[in-house]
């Protein structure tokens, strides 16, 4: 592996706007175990996706709280299951 070069400290550091998009406060499960959050939130996407089209704007709130709110290995698990046609819960009412 090539070493990794040294900054020139008289040289300006470029940063680059960064914007960071969480689960807003959902009523429904006010207290910190957001895990029933993360699991309804991720419900909701796929049945809005599934109703209204991947197009429809107000479906990425919920994107944006399920992917903020749970574990990227749970998310993977679940998108097996529904790929494969198992998963636990009805996405099409």
């Amino acid at each position: 592996m090539g070493a990794i070069p040294e900054a020139d400290p008289d040289e300006p550091v470029e940063t680059k706007p960064f914007k960071f998009v969480t689960g807003g406060y959902d009523a429904r499960f006010p207290q910190q175990n957001q895990t029933k959050h993360c699991w309804q939130n991720y419900v909701d996407y796929y049945k809005c996706v599934n109703a209204k089209g991947e197009d429809f704007r107000p479906c990425t709130q919920f994107f944006h709280a399920f992917r903020s709110l749970c574990p990227k290995a749970w998310t993977d698990r679940w998108d097996t299951q529904r790929e494969a046609g198992n998963f636990p819960a009805r996405l099409d009412r």
